[in-house]
C-alpha cells in the first residue's frame, strides 16, 4: 500500500487493492457489492452507478458513453453538470430505446440529487432530459415511479419557473390528463414521505454537505426545497381523488399536527409563508375535517397574519383567509376579532393596502360576506369604520401615484357598498322589528350621505378618479336601484320598492346640491367642472363607457349621445349624427338627470350673462353636447330675453319657432362675433350642438349667415373641421361647402395670403398659420370623390398659388418669402397625395414643375433652409407619384416630363456647376426617376441624354492638363494640335470649384441609368434599341470622364471632388450595364477617330476586364490585323500604344518591322517620330528584333545627325520648339535607354561616342532652358534625358557579366574621366536653377517630374565629385568654418532646399549630403584638440552651420504644426501637403546631423551633445517624434508583421507608392538613429518628463525599439572585429549580456554587463564575475567606473568597454586616479586629470574641479582644502 498522493509505477495497469476486492466478490457471489445504504434489497433497481472494475459484465444494459455521462454528473463544476445533463438529453434522443432502458436502474437516484441542484440551470435542463428519456422509454418508467415521484413533484413547483415548466412538461409527457390521478394514487405514499421529510425532518445541514457547500448556497437551497415541497403537497392534494386524500388523512394529520409545520407560517423568506399559506388553503378545500381538528391553530396563524403586505404572500394569505372563513364555522371563537383582526385590517385599509390594493381590495366584499353578526355588532360603526378606512386608503401615496391602485380602491368601495345596502334594505324578512329597521335605515342614509356623495364630490375635483371606474360604478348602483324600485318596468322587488325608492331620491337630491355646490362659483375650479360634465355623461351613456376604458385615461370630450327622433327634429351625437345604438346594462330611466342638467345650464347661463365667465361657456358647450334636447334649449332660450329675432334678419318665421334655432342666433352667434376670444372651439361645438335640432335648410342657411359675418378664419376652419369629422354631418352641410357664399371667400382669402406673402399686408403669423391650415383642408379634403368645394373656385385658388410661387423665386433671397413657400408646400402636399386626378388640371403640372426646379438647385443659391427643401421635395414626390397613377405609359408633349427634362438638360449644356449645384440636381432628377414607372422611365431618359454634337462640344471644352501624366509617364505620345499649346497660361489649371459641363453630365446621367437599370428591359417596345444606343454612348462618355479625373491627378480639386462623387455613387462599375463587346467596338471606333484620351480609356476599360488575358480575340475582333493601322496617324498612334501589350507575338513582330522600315527608308516617311514611338512600344513589350535591326536603326540616326542635325534640338531653345519637334528626341532617347539596358554590346566605338555626346549635348540644352519647363514636352526632354543618363550609369556601375570584355576599349575609361565630370558638372546645379525658377511646388507648372527624374540621376555622383564640385560659391557672412571652399559652397547651396516643399528636391538632397557628411568631422577635430580646457566646465562645438540653420526652421515650422498634439498621439499628416514637406527636412536634417555625429570621434561627440543639450534641439526632437510615430508601429507591406524599427528605410527620388506611410517611417528611423547614437542624451531626457510622457515613452520604446536595438548592440559585439591587447568581450544574445575578461600579470578581472529591458532607457547593469589579485575597493571602483561609462558615454557598449580598459591602463602605468570622480578618464569629454593642487600635489580633471567648485561655493582642494590656484 502506498501513500495517498504517490503516483503509481509507470505501466501499472493493475488496480488497487479495494479495486480487487471487489472484483472478487463480484466473481464469487455474483452480486456487485453495494455502498453502506445503497446495498442490495427487495426492489428491483440497484441504486448506484457501477464504477468499480469488474461490474461491467453484469450491467451490460448500461451503454459505456451512457455510464461516462452518468458518472459526469456526480462532479462537483456546474458547468460540468451542465454539460453531461444536456449531453445525456441528446443521447436519450438518439440512442434506440433498448439502449437507454438500460439507464433506468440509476436514473432515479441522480435525478433525485440533480432535479435539486443549487444551479438553476442545472434544474431546467435536467427537466428537459428527463422529458427526452421519458419520450423514448414510455411505459418502461413504471417500475421507478415511486422512486421518482416525490421529487418530480417538487420539480413541477420548482421556484425557478421555466425548470417548473419543464417538469410539468414531463408529467403532461409521461402521463395523459385521464391518467395523472391513477399515476399519483399509485405513487402517493412515497411522493408524501419525500414531502414531508423534507418539511419535518431535514435542515441546510442535512440536505447539502457542510464541508463542501457554502452556508448561503445550503441555506437557500433548503428553502427553495422547503417551497417546493409545500406547494407539491397542494398539488398532490389538488391532482388525487377524493378517494386518494381520505387514504391520506391520518398521514396529512400527522404533517399538520406538527409544531414545525406551523412555524413555517412565521418564516422569515416571503416564498416559504406564500406556499404554506397556499397549503392551508388546499387543505380547507380539500381536507376540511383536519383543518377544523387544527381550527386553533389554524385560524390564530392564518387570521392574525391580515396584516402582511409582502407582494409575494399577501394573495395567497387572504385566499387562506376566506377558506378558513368558509372551512371552519366557528373561526371567531378562536380569535378576537376586535381586538387583533379588525385593528391590523383598519390599518392596511387606511394605507391603501400598503401599495397592494390591486391584490387585497378584491377580497373586501367576499370578507364582509362572511363576517356574521356577532362580529360587526354595532353595525352602523363598523360600517362606518370600513368604509371610512377603505376610502381613506385613497389618500395614500401609491394610490395617488398608481391608477390601478387607486381604481382596485374604488371599486372595492363601490361594490362593498351595493352589498351593504342591498344586506341592509330589508329583504330578506317581510316583517322586521322597528330597531333593526331603524338601524338599516341609518347604514343607509349615513352609506349615501357620509361615504358615496363625499366620494364623487371628491372625484369631481380629481382628475384621476374621473378617468377611474368611479363614475361608472355608481352608474350601474343607481340602475340597479332603480330596476329594483320598478322604474324599468316590472314590479320590481315588492318588499324593497319604497326602499330603492328613497334610495334614488336621496342620491339624486344630495347630487344636485353637491354639482350646484361645485358649479355655483364665479371661479369654479375648470377641473372639477369638467369633472361634473364628465359625470353626467357617463349617467346619460353608461353603456358607451367599457370598464376596460374606465381604468383608462380618457378625455371628457368623448361623446355619449343616443340618437332620438322627436317632433321631426333630428337628433345626434357630436362625433356620430347617427351612431349605432348600443344595449349594454341599460341606462337611467328617471327624469332627475335630466332636471340635474337643465339646472346646471341654467346656472351656466347665467354665469355667462352676468359675468362673462369663460369656464362656464366651457362647461355648458360639454353638456349639450350629450344633452342636446328640447328641454334643455327651451330652457336657455326662455333665458335669452327674446333676442333671437333682432339678431337673424333672414330667418323666416318657422325659423323661430325652433328654440334651438332662437338660441343659437340670440346666443351663440352673438358668442361667435365677440372680440377677443382666444379659443372659439367650445363654441363652435354649441354651434353643432344646436344643428343637432335643425333640419337642412336651417343648417345651410344659418352657416352661410355665419361665413358672411366676416369672423375670424380660424373659427371658419373649425367650422369646416367639425363638419369633416364624419360623413353624416359632412352630408347636412355639404350644400354650404359647395355654394358661392364659402367659395368667394375662400378665394379672397388665397389672394389676401399671397400678397401677404410678398409684403403687400401685415397679417400676424397666427393668423396666417389658421388661413393656410383653412386652404389645405378645402383643397385636399374630398368627398365622395368630388372637391370639398366648388371645382371653380378649387381651380382658382391652384393658379392663385402657382403664380405665387412662381414670382417667389425671386425673392428668396431676401429671406422673408420662407414662411410663404412653406405655407405653399404644406397646401400643395396634401393636394398632390390626396385628391385623385389631381394634375389633370394646367396649373396643377406648372405648379409642380416648379417646385421640382427649386428643389434642383443648391440651396446657397435659393437660399433655401434645410426644412423648407424637404418640404418642397415632399412636395414633388407627392406630385409625381399621382402623375404616374394618371398619365399611363406616354410622356405627353409639353407636359411635366418633357417640360423637366428639357429644363435639366438645358441646364447642363449652359452652365458649369460645382459639386453642390450638381449633387442637387441629380438627387432631384434620381428622386424623380425612382417614382416613374418603367415606360415613362425609358422616355424620359431619352429625353435626357444629350445628342453627339452635344457631347463633342462638351469633350472638347475639357481642360488639356490630362495630357501631362500619361505624357511624362511614356504610356501615350501626343501632339497638341491646338495653337495655344505653346502658351504658359494653357497648363495653368484653373482654380475655379465648378465643374466642366460634360463632368455634370456624365454624373448625372449615371445616376439616371442606374434608376433605370433596376428596371427589366421591354425588347417589345419601339424605343428599346435607341435606349440601348444611348446607353452604350452614355456609359462610354462616363468611362471617358472618369479617365479624365485619372490623368489630372487631383488638380484642379473641383476633379478629385468629381472623382469621389462618381465612386460614392458607385458609377465606376456602370460599364457592367453594357455588354463587353458592344463597349468595346463603341471606345475603338472613338480611339481610332480621336485618339488621345479616348485610347488611355480603351486601355482603362481593357486592363479593368482582364481582356488580354480572358478576351484577347474580342480585342483582336477590333482591329483585324496589325498593318491595317499602317500608316499611322496621331489617333492611330495612340490607339497601337494601348493595344500593342495585348497583341500577339506575330503582330508585335509585324509593327516592329513596318516601324523599322518606315525609320530606315526615312527619306520617304513623314513620320518618322511614330515609327520610333510604335518601334519602342514593341521593344518594350519583349518583341524580338535581330541586332542587325538594331543596329541599323542606331545607323540611322547617325545619319540624321549628320543631315538632319535639327532634328536633335542641340543649343536649340527649347520653349520655341513644337511638340512634334521635342517628341523626335524624345523617342531617340527612349530607343537609346532601352539599347543600353537590354543590347549595350550592339552599338560599335563611333556609336557609343555619337550616344554618349548626344546625351551631353541634350543635357547641355536642358540646363540652358529651365525656365521653359512649363512646358510638359520640354519636362519630357528633360526626364528622358535624365533616365539615360540613369540607365548609363547603371550599366557603367554594374555591366553584366562578360559585357565589358565587348565594349570598346577606351569606353570606361572616357565614361569615367571625361563624361562623369561633364555630366554631373551639368546636373548637380540643375535642382537649385529649377527651384529659383519655380519657387511654388503648388504651381500647376511646377517641374515636379523634372525633379523626380534628375534626382534619380544624381543619387548616383560620386563623392569626389561632390567635395570638388564646380557650384557657383556661396557663403554666409560672418561665418566661420574650416571646411573647403567646395564643401562649404556644397552646404550652403543643398542644406536650405531640405525644407523646400516638395519632395523630389528634398531626398534629393538628403542623399548627396548623406554622402559627405562622413568627411566632414576631419576637417573639425585638428583646431579643437589643441584647446585648452580651462576655459570652461563642458566645452560644446556646433556641428557644421548651415544643417544647424535648417534644423532650426524646420524645428520651428514643426513647433508650429503640431501645436495641440500631445505626446504620445499620432499626428495624421495629408501626404505630399506642405505640412509634409516641412516635418520631412527636419526630419531628414536630423538624419544627416545623427551620420555627421555618428562619424565624428569620441572627443568630439562630446561637444556636438553638450551643443545639442544646451540648445535643447534634442529635447524638441523627441517631443515631436512621439507626435509623429504610429501607437502600432507595423510595417503596411511587411507579411510578418515587421515593424518601422525592423525594416529599413527606403528614401527613393522617383517613389510614388506607400508615401503615406514613408514620414511614420522615418520618424521611427530617426528615433532608432537617436536612441542608437546619443543613448545617455535621450536616457537624460527620459528621466527629466513628466510621468505621462515617462510612461508613453517607456511603454512605446520597451515594446518596439528594444528588442531591435539590444540585439543589434549584442550582435555588434559578436561580430566586432575589434581586438584589446589583454582583453577579450564575448557576447549572449538570449541573455543579453556582454561578458568582459580583463587580464594582466596576476590580475583577472571579469565584468558581466546586461541589458534592460528599456535598453537604452534604463541603465546597463554591470556585474561582478570572477577576479583574482583586485582589492575589494579598487574592484568597486573599476566596476562604479564601467557603469558611468556606459550610461553617460553617447556611443556602442564596445566603445564603453575600450574607454573603461584605456582607464584601467593608464592606472596601471601609473597615472592616478582623479579624487573627486575616482576615474582615470573622464567620463565624458575622456580627459586625463591635469590639474594639480600646488599643495598636495594631486591632479584633477577640469571639467570635475569646475563642477566641485560651483557646487560648494568655495575655491579651495577637495582633498587639503587649501586655497586652489
Amino acid at each position: 500500500m502506498g501513500g495517498k498522493n504517490k503516483q503509481r509505477t509507470k505501466g501499472n495497469v493493475r488496480p488497487s487493492s479495494s479495486g480487487r476486492a471487489a472484483e472478487l466478490l463480484a466473481r464469487e457471489s455474483g452480486v456487485v457489492p453495494g455502498f453502506v445504504g445503497f446495498g442490495p434489497s427487495a426492489t428491483p433497481e440497484p441504486g448506484y452507478v457501477p464504477a468499480v472494475h469488474g461490474a461491467e459484465e453484469i450491467d451490460n444494459l448500461v451503454d459505456a458513453d451512457f455510464r461516462l455521462v452518468l458518472r459526469k454528473l456526480s462532479k462537483r463544476d456546474a458547468v460540468t453538470r451542465l454539460k453531461a445533463v444536456q449531453e445525456f438529453g441528446a443521447m436519450c434522443q438518439e440512442r434506440d430505446a433498448e439502449v437507454v432502458k438500460g439507464v433506468l436502474p440509476y436514473w432515479p437516484r441522480i435525478y433525485c440529487k440533480i432535479s435539486v441542484d443549487h444551479d438553476r440551470r442545472v434544474r431546467e435542463a435536467t427537466q428537459q432530459a428527463f422529458e427526452q428519456l421519458v419520450l423514448k422509454v414510455r411505459r418502461s418508467l413504471a417500475p421507478f415511479l415511486k422512486s421518482l415521484m416525490g421529487h418530480w413533484l417538487m420539480a413541477q413547483c420548482d421556484t425557478y419557473t421555466p425548470a417548473a415548466s419543464a417538469a410539468c412538461r414531463v408529467f403532461h409527457a409521461a402521463f395523459p390528463p385521464g391518467k395523472q390521478s391513477d399515476a399519483l394514487s399509485f405513487c402517493r405514499d412515497e411522493a408524501l414521505n419525500v414531502l414531508q421529510d423534507t418539511l419535518l425532518k431535514d435542515t441546510a445541514n442535512t440536505l447539502s454537505d457542510p464541508q463542501s457547500v457554502p452556508e448561503e448556497e445550503r441555506e437557500s437551497k433548503f428553502i427553495r426545497m422547503v417551497t417546493s415541497s409545500l406547494l407539491g403537497v397542494k398539488r398532490l392534494l389538488s391532482l388525487l381523488r377524493e378517494t386518494d386524500r381520505n387514504a391520506l388523512e391520518e398521514r396529512l394529520a400527522h404533517l399538520i399536527s406538527a409544531g414545525k409545520f406551523w412555524k413555517y407560517g412565521k418564516h422569515k423568506t416571503p416564498q416559504v409563508r406564500g406556499a404554506f399559506f397556499e397549503v392551508v388553503s388546499a387543505l380547507c378545500q380539500y381536507t376540511p375535517a383536519l383543518v377544523q381538528a387544527e381550527a386553533a391553530r389554524t385560524c390564530s396563524t392564518v387570521l392574525l397574519s391580515v396584516d402582511e403586505t409582502d407582494p409575494v404572500v399577501l394573495p395567497q394569505l387572504w385566499e387562506a383567509v376566506l377558506h378558513v372563513l368558509t372551512a371552519v364555522p366557528d373561526s371567531w371563537t378562536h380569535v378576537n376579532a376586535r381586538k387583533g383582526f379588525l385593528p391590523k385590517l383598519w390599518g392596511l385599509l387606511k394605507d391603501g393596502g400598503k401599495g397592494m390594493a390591486t391584490a387585497l381590495h378584491p377580497n373586501m366584499m367576499p370578507l364582509i360576506s362572511k363576517l356574521p353578526q356577532e362580529v360587526i355588532r354595532p353595525a352602523l360603526d363598523f360600517h362606518t369604520t370600513f368604509f371610512t378606512s377603505l376610502i381613506q386608503g385613497l389618500s395614500s401615496d401609491r394610490a395617488v401615484s398608481s391608477s390601478s391602485e387607486s381604481a382596485a380602491i374604488v371599486t372595492a368601495v363601490v361594490e362593498c357598498l351595493r352589498f351593504s345596502i342591498l344586506q341592509n334594505a330589508g329583504e330578506e324578512e317581510e316583517e322586521e322589528e322597528e330597531e333593526e329597521e331603524e338601524e338599516e335605515s341609518k347604514i343607509r342614509r349615513m352609506l349615501i350621505s357620509q361615504q358615496l356623495l363625499p366620494l364623487l364630490d371628491r372625484a369631481v375635483g380629481n382628475p384621476s378618479l374621473q378617468n377611474g371606474p368611479l363614475f361608472l360604478l355608481v352608474t350601474e348602483m343607481l340602475i340597479s336601484w332603480e330596476k329594483r324600485a320598478g322604474l324599468h318596468g316590472g314590479d320590481g322587488h315588492n318588499g324593497s320598492l319604497d326602499v330603492f325608492s328613497s334610495l334614488v331620491g336621496d342620491f339624486w337630491e344630495g347630487l344636485g346640491l353637491l354639482l350646484v355646490h361645485t358649479t355655483d362659483a364665479e371661479e369654479a375650479d375648470p377641473k372639477a367642472l369638467e369633472g361634473v360634465a364628465t359625470l353626467l355623461q357617463v349617467m346619460h351613456y353608461p353603456d358607451r363607457v367599457s370598464r376596460k376604458q374606465g381604468h383608462r385615461k380618457k378625455s371628457v370630450k368623448l361623446c355619449f349621445s343616443e340618437p332620438v327622433e322627436e317632433d321631426g327634429v333630428r337628433k345626434s351625437s357630436p362625433d356620430g349624427l347617427n351612431p349605432a345604438p348600443e344595449k349594454a346594462m341599460g341606462s337611467l330611466r328617471t327624469r332627475h338627470l335630466e332636471d340635474v342638467v337643465c339646472q346646471q345650464a341654467q346656472l351656466c347661463l347665467v354665469y355667462v350673462n352676468e359675468k362673462k365667465s369663460e369656464r362656464h361657456l366651457v362647461f355648458l358647450s360639454l353638456l349639450l353636447r350629450s344633452f342636446h334636447t328640447a328641454r334643455v334649449f327651451a330652457m336657455l332660450e326662455e333665458l335669452s330675453d327674446g333676442e333671437a329675432v333682432d339678431a337673424a334678419p333672414t330667418a323666416t318665421a318657422g325659423d323661430l319657432t325652433n328654440p334651438a334655432v332662437r338660441f343659437l342666433l340670440g346666443r351663440v352667434v352673438v358668442w361667435l362675433a365677440e372680440e377677443g376670444r382666444s379659443d372659439t372651439r367650445h363654441l363652435v361645438e354649441i354651434l353643432f350642438s344646436s344643428l343637432c335640432c335643425c333640419n337642412h335648410q336651417e343648417t345651410v342657411r344659418i352657416l352661410d349667415h355665419i361665413t358672411m359675418m366676416k369672423l375670424p378664419w380660424v373659427i371658419i376652419l373649425q367650422i369646416i373641421q367639425r363638419a369633416c369629422a364624419d360623413p353624416e354631418t359632412l352630408g347636412s352641410c355639404g350644400d354650404w361647402l359647395r355654394g358661392s357664399v364659402l367659395g368667394e371667400q375662400l378665394l379672397g382669402l388665397a389672394e389676401e395670403l399671397c400678397g401677404a406673402g410678398r409684403g403687400c399686408s401685415t397679417s400676424g403669423p397666427c393668423d396666417n398659420a389658421h388661413s393656410w391650415t383653412l386652404i389645405s383642408l378645402v383643397l385636399s379634403q374630398q368627398h365622395n370623390n368630388a372637391p370639398l368645394i366648388g371645382e371653380v373656385y378649387l381651380e382658382k385658388i391652384l393658379e392663385k398659388l402657382h403664380a405665387t410661387l412662381s414670382a417667389t423665386k425671386g425673392l428668396l433671397d431676401r429671406g422673408d418669402a420662407e414662411p410663404l413657400v412653406s405655407f405653399i408646400c404644406d397646401v400643395a402636399s396634401t393636394f398632390f397625395s390626396s385628391v385623385q386626378d389631381c394634375l389633370l388640371l394646367a396649373s396643377a403640372e406648372e405648379l409642380l414643375l416648379t417646385v421640382f426646379q427649386l428643389t434642383a438647385q443648391d440651396q446657397t443659391s435659393t437660399h433655401l433652409t434645410d426644412s423648407l427643401l424637404g418640404q418642397l421635395r415632399k412636395v414633388c414626390g407627392a406630385g409625381v407619384r399621382s402623375l404616374v397613377q394618371q398619365s399611363g405609359c406616354e410622356v405627353g408633349e409639353d407636359g411635366f416630363l418633357h417640360s423637366t427634362a428639357v429644363w435639366v438638360k438645358n441646364r447642363l449644356l449652359a452652365a458649369s456647376l460645382d459639386v453642390n449645384s450638381l449633387q442637387a440636381l441629380a438627387a432631384a432628377v434620381q428622386g424623380l426617376m425612382e417614382t416613374l414607372s418603367s415606360p415613362l422611365l425609358v422616355q424620359f431618359l431619352s429625353l435626357l441624354t444629350p445628342s453627339p454634337t452635344e457631347w463633342t462640344r462638351m469633350r472638347q471644352a475639357l481642360p488639356p492638363q490630362w495630357v501631362k501624366r500619361p505624357l511624362l509617364s511614356g504610356r501615350l505620345q501626343v501632339v497638341w494640335g491646338a495653337p495655344s499649346s505653346s502658351s504658359r497660361d494653357v497648363w495653368k489649371s484653373a482654380a475655379s470649384a465648378r465643374l466642366p459641363a460634360h463632368l455634370c453630365a456624365c454624373a448625372l446621367l449615371g445616376r439616371a441609368v442606374q434608376a433605370a437599370a433596376a428596371l427589366p428591359p421591354d425588347p417589345k417596345r419601339a424605343d428599346s434599341s435607341s435606349y440601348f444606343t444611348s446607353l452604350r454612348c452614355t456609359v462610354s462618355e462616363l468611362l471617358y470622364a472618369v479617365q479624365w479625373c485619372r490623368e489630372m491627378e487631383g488638380t484642379p480639386a473641383a476633379a478629385s471632388a468629381h472623382h469621389g462623387l462618381l465612386a460614392d455613387w458607385g458609377l465606376s462599375g456602370l460599364h457592367s450595364l453594357v455588354p463587353i463587346t458592344d463597349l468595346l467596338e463603341t471606345l475603338y471606333a472613338r480611339s481610332v477617330e480621336d485618339g488621345g484620351l479616348w485610347s488611355l480609356t480603351l486601355e482603362s476599360y481593357i486592363q479593368t476586364n482582364n481582356l488580354a488575358a480572358t478576351g484577347g480575340a474580342a480585342v483582336r475582333k477590333l482591329y483585324g490585323s496589325a498593318d491595317r493601322l499602317f500608316p499611322v496617324s496621331q489617333s492611330r498612334l495612340s490607339t497601337l500604344q494601348v493595344l500593342c501589350p495585348v497583341m500577339a507575338g506575330d503582330e508585335r513582330e509585324t509593327l516592329a518591322a513596318l516601324a523599322t522600315a518606315g525609320i530606315v527608308n526615312w527619306s520617304e516617311n513623314d513620320d518618322v517620330c511614330g515609327c520610333l514611338a510604335v518601334l519602342r512600344c514593341c521593344l518594350r513589350a519583349d518583341t524580338p528584333v535581330q541586332e542587325e535591326v538594331l543596329r541599323a536603326v542606331l545607323c540611322t540616326m547617325m545619319e540624321w545627325r549628320s543631315s538632319k542635325e535639327d532634328w536633335f534640338l542641340f543649343s536649340s531653345d527649347l520653349s520655341k520648339a513644337s511638340a512634334a519637334q521635342l517628341l523626335l528626341p524624345v523617342e531617340m532617347m527612349r530607343f537609346l535607354s532601352w539599347l543600353v539596358t537590354n543590347h549595350p554590346t550592339v552599338p560599335g566605338g563611333g556609336q557609343w561616342d555619337f550616344l554618349l555626346c548626344s546625351m551631353l549635348a541634350w543635357l547641355e540644352a536642358a540646363s540652358e532652358n529651365v525656365s521653359g519647363l512649363w512646358n510638359p514636352w520640354v519636362q519630357l526632354f528633360v526626364c528622358e534625358n535624365a533616365t539615360l543618363i540613369l540607365k548609363l550609369n547603371h550599366f557603367f556601375a554594374s555591366p553584366p557579366p562578360g559585357v565589358p570584355d565587348k565594349l570598346p576599349t577606351e569606353l570606361i575609361g572616357e565614361w569615367t574621366d571625361f563624361f562623369v565630370e561633364g555630366i554631373y558638372g551639368l546636373l548637380l546645379p540643375l535642382p537649385v536653377k529649377i527651384t529659383d525658377a519655380f519657387a511654388e511646388p503648388e504651381d500647376p507648372l511646377f517641374p515636379t517630374a523634372v525633379l523626380r527624374a534628375v534626382g534619380a540621376a544624381l543619387t548616383h555622383v560620386p563623392v569626389q565629385q561632390l567635395s570638388q564640385n564646380s557650384l557657383p560659391a556661396r557663403f554666409v557672412a560672418d561665418e566661420k568654418s574650416d571646411l573647403p571652399e567646395a564643401l562649404q559652397t556644397l552646404l550652403n547651396t543643398l542644406c536650405p532646399l531640405l525644407l523646400f516643399k516638395s519632395r523630389p528636391p528634398q531626398i534629393t538632397v538628403y542623399h548627396l549630403l548623406d554622402k559627405v557628411m562622413p568627411q566632414l568631422p576631419e576637417f573639425y577635430g585638428e583646431e579643437e584638440n589643441g584647446k585648452s580646457e580651462d576655459d570652461s566646465e563642458e566645452p560644446s562645438l556646433s556641428p557644421p552651420a548651415p544643417l544647424m540653420s535648417a534644423l532650426s526652421a524646420g524645428e520651428a515650422l514643426c513647433e508650429s504644426i503640431l501645436t495641440g498634439v500631445q505626446v504620445g498621439e499620432f499626428a495624421v499628416v495629408q501626404p505630399l501637403s506642405a505640412e509634409y514637406s516641412c516635418i520631412m527636412g527636419y526630419l531628414l536634417a536630423w538624419k544627416l546631423l545623427l551620420t555627421f555625429f555618428k562619424s565624428s570621434p569620441s572627443h568630439l561627440r562630446v561637444q556636438y551633445s553638450q551643443y545639442l543639450k544646451r540648445s535643447h534641439s534634442l529635447h524638441k526632437l523627441l517631443l515631436h517624434l512621439f507626435r509623429m510615430m504610429p501607437e502600432n508601429p507595423v510595417h503596411p507591406e511587411s507579411k510578418e508583421a515587421r515593424t518601422f524599427f525592423s525594416e529599413s528605410l527606403s528614401l527613393a527620388v522617383d517613389k510614388t507608392e506607400g508615401v503615406q506611410w514613408e514620414l511614420p517611417h522615418l520618424a521611427c528611423s530617426v528615433y532608432y538613429s537617436a536612441v542608437q547614437d546619443l543613448p545617455a542624451m535621450v536616457r537624460l531626457w527620459w528621466n527629466s518628463q513628466e510621468k505621462r510622457v515617462c510612461t508613453t515613452v517607456e511603454k512605446f520604446t520597451t515594446k518596439y525599439v528594444s528588442p531591435v536595438l539590444s540585439a543589434q548592440e549584442i550582435a555588434l559585439v559578436h561580430s566586432s572585429t575589434q581586438t584589446f591587447d589583454s582583453m577579450t568581450v564575448k557576447a549572449r544574445l538570449a541573455a543579453r549580456e556582454v561578458i568582459a575578461t580583463y587580464s594582466v600579470d596576476d590580475i583577472f578581472i571579469e565584468l558581466m554587463i546586461q541589458l534592460p529591458q528599456n535598453h537604452p532607457l534604463g541603465s546597463i547593469t554591470v556585474e561582478s564575475g570572477k577576479r583574482v589579485g583586485v582589492a575589494v575597493q579598487q574592484w568597486r571602483n573599476w566596476m562604479l567606473q564601467l557603469s558611468t561609462y556606459l550610461t553617460h558615454q553617447n556611443g556602442s557598449i564596445m566603445e564603453g568597454l575600450a574607454l573603461w580598459k584605456n582607464n584601467v591602463d593608464k592606472r596601471f602605468e601609473g597615472v592616478e586616479d582623479c579624487m573627486i570622480c575616482f576615474s582615470v578618464i573622464h567620463g565624458s569629454n575622456y580627459s586625463l586629470p591635469k590639474k594639480a593642487c600646488r599643495t598636495c600635489k594631486k591632479k584633477f580633471h577640469a571639467a570635475c574641479l569646475y563642477k566641485w567648485f560651483t557646487s560648494s561655493h568655495k575655491s579651495t582642494c577637495p582633498l587639503c582644502r587649501e586655497t586652489f590656484f
